[in-house]
């Protein structure tokens, strides 16, 4: 490789590929720094005025060479093994996973190689800008090659999640000193949002959906009888204690507890309660126990196998094992499935899919649908937020903002007393006076 020395051989160039590359010793540090140039003239040029520059810096007590700024990349692998080791035991594993995926899916290739100070609110907008433009899955398409219905944009929550694992990493970047201050993470343009509600089911519909759930139960073959069964008794269960689908599928039968309710003299179900939020306790309806006085009879299959070899054993005449059923034991989950796939075709089935708004119901309104209940049978408010393992503020948001019944009439249309004749007429006379 051929070297080219200037400045009495304190400077030498050379060449990898067709660059010319300058390197000089200041202050014992041997530094390198590409000219950009593919011209020796311009090289030796470049190279000059560079070593000139470390020489005065060099007299002046800077620093020869200048700090790397951390990348996003830097600031998010720092995020990821802080977060997972301070909030454990605090946040769900699940939980710290999908600010992983976030990170891994959509924020680590825009932001990726950037310096974390040029994440500015004008980067952070073009992000929502990026990621409006993607689709996730595709829709299905028609014999003509359209798609059946649109393709649709990520959805409003899953671009404010994305935006709050972003946020995390800022402030990570702020206590490591690697970031003067936050941008403004919120979006421009935002309109004023209207008041809305969570999907639930009004009382009339709840009583068509356990009717329907109950009648699927009865007519289900008797392979798939026991999970039809289950899904009418979560459906019953869940509307009488407003636990989250996630809760619902961790219960075990060791946290549910039959207790004689000292304040209504009625039979009710404790239950210890685990998820999103971590432990927290919840006490049912009294038309809970009956529910789970039956989950508890009820036995369920064991499989013996798959079914083809078994059909395989029936038609050479083998002997097929018997079918054997477990009942539930203590650390035995009560509902190990949620079984969405029949929940939804049974609203869909009786048009329960979709509410007045549009919005589709779920799993998780039959939690909206306890809170509206309760809150329409006059329920303390305070209470129910600690028998729901959430806040006031929360209930009142979504909730009671929307239900007729929390407005009191008697309060509102009052009238102030008109004054009585005799006391009209006597000030009548004191005027004519």
């Amino acid at each position: 490789m051929a070297t080219h020395t200037i400045l009495g051989g304190d400077v030498q160039l050379f060449q990898r590929g067709r660059i010319w590359f300058a390197r000089a010793s200041v202050d014992r540090q041997q530094i390198k720094k590409s000219t950009g140039k593919d011209s020796l003239s311009h090289a030796k040029e470049v190279a000059e005025d560079w070593y000139l520059g470390l020489r005065g810096k060099s007299r002046a007590g800077l620093p020869l060479k200048e700090k790397r700024e951390p990348t996003f990349n830097d600031m998010a692998d720092l995020f990821e093994d802080e977060y997972e080791i301070i909030t454990e035991g605090e946040r769900s594993p699940a939980w710290v996973k999908s600010h992983k995926a976030r990170l891994r899916l959509h924020l680590r290739p825009f932001f990726g190689d950037k310096g974390i100070s040029q994440v500015t609110s004008g980067e952070i907008q073009n992000y929502r800008l990026h990621r409006a433009k993607q689709f996730g899955r595709l829709p299905a398409k028609d014999e003509g090659g359209e798609f059946v219905k649109p393709p649709k944009p990520p959805s409003r929550s899953t671009l404010h999640d994305e935006i709050g694992t972003l946020s995390l990493v800022l402030q990570t970047a702020m206590r490591h000193d690697k970031l003067t201050g936050m941008p403004k993470l919120s979006p421009p343009y935002k309109k004023q949002k209207k008041v809305t509600h969570r999907p639930w089911f009004n009382n009339e519909e709840y009583k068509q959906l356990y009717r329907a759930t109950g009648k699927a139960a009865k007519n289900a073959p008797e392979v798939y009888r026991w999970n039809y069964e289950q899904l009418h008794d979560q459906v019953l269960f869940m509307g009488n204690c407003g636990l989250r689908p996630d809760e619902a599928k961790r219960l075990e039968v060791r946290d549910v507890t039959i207790v004689l309710d000292a304040d209504t003299g009625e039979e009710i179900l404790e239950i210890e309660v685990r998820g999103k939020t971590g432990y927290g306790p919840c006490k049912s309806m009294p038309g809970a126990v009956e529910l789970f006085r039956r989950l508890l009879a009820r036995a369920k299959p064991v499989k013996m196998g798959r079914k083809v070899e078994r059909d395989r054993m029936a038609k050479r005449g083998q002997p097929v094992p018997a079918p054997v059923y477990e009942y539930p034991k203590p650390k035995d989950r009560l509902f190990p499935s949620n079984h969405t796939d029949l929940f939804n075709a049974i609203l869909i089935a009786e048009e329960l899919k979709y509410d007045r708004e549009g919005l589709p119901r779920v799993l998780y309104s039959l939690r909206h649908t306890y809170i509206c209940l309760r809150l329409l049978d006059r329920a303390d408010i305070y209470q129910l937020a600690k028998n729901c393992r959430t806040s006031v503020e929360m209930i009142e948001k979504n909730y009671a903002i929307h239900l007729k019944h929390m407005i009191d009439a008697g309060a509102i249309n009052r009238r102030k007393p008109k004054p009585r004749r005799a006391a009209t007429k006597l000030i009548d006379q004191e005027d004519e006076e």
